[in-house]
């Protein structure tokens, strides 16, 4: 069953064309790769997904319900969660400092407890005293993801969370996405320019160009595609 569908989302900013029909649909454990040159629409696509940008046409369900009319902050209530490029924590904060306001943020309140094992689950393990400005990119970005987990979101929206990291912490993230697909059932919609991740770890692939899904396949097979390696290569082979 779809967790999250989008129909026939069209978007204009300033006069041109962001997003032309673009249709998809994530079903719950699944990783959807979303993927595509820059500037094909990706990151407006989240911004529409998260009620940021408002299309001029086309819906989007999250678990049968619209969002269509929802500020971001009912639709987390509702169940979608979303990570950011660059995984930005206050300075001044020490890891307790963000699980309390993580775990207050919404109602019903969260237990530490539940702290713990979202901590748990993507492996950060650092004292809850450590200063937040001593983490390194990684640690930051998996404690913001285990803030997210705390409150069991049905998708996970995710803007490219291998970038900053070396390829060490890019197996780790993929063992990561993995298991909160596999294990909770959550389901994750990935936009990442590191293409072998995506490879690695989405059930399907979704390709954008200049606003419009242009192929979606599996992971296998996507990149054969010629429509794919047009729009990443030019029809020479030489990339743009």
């Amino acid at each position: 069953m779809s967790v999250l569908s989008c129909d026939n989302i069209s978007l204009k900013l300033g006069g041109r064309d962001i997003l032309k029909n673009v249709s998809l649909d994530v079903d719950n454990s699944q990783v959807l790769g979303l993927v595509g040159p820059n500037g094909a629409g990706k990151t407006s696509l989240f911004e529409v997904l998260c009620g940021n940008y408002i299309p001029h046409s086309g819906s989007v369900l999250l678990d049968g319900q619209s969002l269509d009319s929802k500020s971001f902050h009912d639709r987390v209530k509702l169940g979608l969660a979303r990570t950011y490029q660059t995984p930005v924590v206050p300075n001044s904060l020490n890891l307790e400092d963000v699980f309390l306001a993580s775990r207050y943020a919404y109602k019903p309140h969260l237990s530490r407890h539940t702290a713990e094992w979202a901590t748990s689950m993507v492996n950060l393990e650092i004292e809850w005293n450590t200063p937040t400005a001593a983490l390194d990119t990684f640690n930051r970005r998996k404690l913001l993801i285990a803030c997210l987990l705390m409150r069991r979101p049905k998708i996970l929206l995710m803007d490219e969370p291998a970038s900053g990291l070396i390829n060490t912490e890019i197996d780790e993230l993929d063992l990561l996405l993995r298991k909160i697909a596999d294990e909770l059932g959550i389901a994750i919609l990935l936009i990442e320019h590191r293409l072998e991740l995506v490879s690695a770890i989405a059930n399907k692939v979704t390709v954008l160009d200049l606003g419009e899904i242009i192929a979606t396949d599996n992971s296998d097979n996507i990149f054969e595609n010629q429509a794919v390696q047009e729009a990443y290569f030019g029809i020479d082979g030489n990339k743009t």
